[in-house]
């Protein structure tokens, strides 16, 4: 049987099997370009394979374990698995309660358009994110070195506390509303709970590989899909279906900043990025992917909540509808928990992820290793904080959506990759993979800076 083996080709220029992907080039100091090395990878058997052959694959850069030297190129559908358990977080037990005043017909089309809007938010992230893992060489680029390339100085302080603010009041929410769960499950103490599950989910991140992050991700995204379906399955029995044909299309809007939030899972996309090897088709697959599958999971959702209880569609007299149907069913109790913890934990390991890169690449330590310090400042805060104030779930989500998210992955997507398509300075070696040009991001920014201004308002006016 002939061996086979991986030999790599620096590409100097286009060849024609790749003619339509530009040479990537990264500035120097001294203001001279030189192209970055790219790997054109051929499996042979026996004798070497030209340049040219057909069964080359091209990729940004090759992921090696480091321990034993082999390629470890990341799953697509690990990837998918990991945006999907991302955005199904605790946003999802808040829908109803924000929606219930618009009616379901309101706010499935409020809940489609926040998915259309950070798909593209997401893509614009991972466009940004791959240019500059060319000019930089080097694969773990996170949001500081995207913000400094594209928007500067004031950017990155801005980005910095952004992303800071968003990923440790969601960690807060997290943790506090898993030790609930924990504490009524077992009996333990709330510290004891809260400290199972930062220690847990937390090592699994430390500690697990990419394949196994990726397979406990897939568990519990498993998980959530059958605990969905039987939470479903029981609750539908009582649906309405003229109900769900309510609509008050003038509160729709104030529902907007939870389920942006509930779709938030950008965070991630460096991670995708530098796992997919720089791939954009296979992390454009996985961005879409991931968030159809939430996107169904929330309409069906809100569907049965709001279809199911009598009268609750178009008002705003019950504070949340989700409690309502757990007191009004005694089986629905145990899969709403189940339900939760499944959700929140897929969350929490993507955006302890997120977070410990991000970290990691302000610390400026070395791409491609795990070091505690980040991970540390990940998981601590957050379980101290949820310790001091138990009650801090709702609180956390709300400010975190109206303030956070629309700004860190709303208007910053945009204004980045507005700077780099459009700037002289700087170059941007991979095609656009949002089409529109200069009205899409005109859109994305002006969407979210209307929102934003007019939650302003309404705090200022309450």
């Amino acid at each position: 049987m002939a061996l086979i083996s991986v030999h790599c080709y620096p590409l100097l220029r286009p060849s024609s099997v790749f003619a339509r992907t530009p040479v990537l080039s990264r500035v120097i100091r001294r203001g001279t370009r030189r192209p970055l090395r790219r790997c054109l990878c051929s499996q042979y058997a026996d004798e070497r394979q030209p340049p040219d052959s057909p069964q080359q694959l091209e990729r940004l850069f090759s992921n090696l374990n480091q321990a034993t030297m082999e390629h470890e190129p990341g799953s697509l559908t690990s990837s998918i698995f990991l945006v999907a358990g991302t955005t199904v977080g605790a946003g999802i037990l808040a829908i109803p309660a924000v929606t219930q005043e618009a009616g379901f017909l309101a706010s499935a089309v409020t809940c489609i358009s926040c998915w259309l809007y950070m798909v593209v938010t997401g893509l614009l992230v991972a466009e940004v994110n791959v240019n500059t893992m060319c000019e930089l060489g080097s694969g773990g680029v996170s949001l500081v070195s995207m913000a400094m390339r594209t928007l500067g100085t004031f950017g990155v302080r801005t980005a910095c506390l952004c992303y800071l603010f968003i990923h440790y009041a969601l960690l807060v929410a997290y943790v506090a509303r898993s030790s609930d769960i924990i504490t009524d499950s077992l009996g333990i103490p709330l510290w004891e709970s809260a400290a199972l599950f930062s220690l847990a989910f937390g090592g699994i991140c430390y500690f697990g590989s990419q394949r196994l992050i990726g397979a406990v991700n897939g568990f519990l995204v498993v998980g959530i899909l059958t605990s969905f379906t039987s939470l479903v399955v029981v609750a539908s029995g009582n649906l309405q279906w003229s109900s769900l044909l309510e609509a008050n299309f003038a509160a729709a809007p104030q529902s907007i900043p939870i389920i942006a939030l509930s779709f938030v899972y950008q965070n991630v996309v460096p991670v995708l990025c530098t796992n997919l090897e720089g791939d954009l088709s296979k992390v454009r697959t996985a961005i879409i992917a991931g968030t159809a599958i939430p996107l169904a999971l929330f309409l069906v959702w809100d569907g049965v909540i709001l279809g199911t209880l009598p009268g609750i569609a178009g008002s705003s007299t019950v504070s949340d509808p989700l409690e309502l149907l757990r007191s009004s069913n005694g089986i629905v109790g145990p899969i709403v928990e189940a339900f939760s913890f499944l959700a929140i934990g897929t969350s929490y390991i993507g955006f302890v992820l997120g977070l410990s890169d991000f970290l990691a690449d302000l610390l400026k330590l070395p791409s491609g290793q795990n070091k505690p310090l980040p991970y540390l400042l990940t998981l601590l805060p957050p379980l101290l904080l949820s310790l001091l104030d138990p009650e801090i779930f709702f609180k956390a989500l709300d400010f975190a959506g109206t303030y956070g998210v629309l700004v860190l992955f709303g208007v910053f997507p945009a204004a980045m990759s507005w700077s780099e398509r459009y700037s002289d300075e700087l170059e941007a070696p991979v095609p656009p993979i949002v089409p529109g040009g200069k009205l899409t991001l005109s859109v994305v920014m002006g969407g979210a800076l209307l929102v934003i201004v007019s939650e302003v308002i309404k705090d200022v006016i309450h």
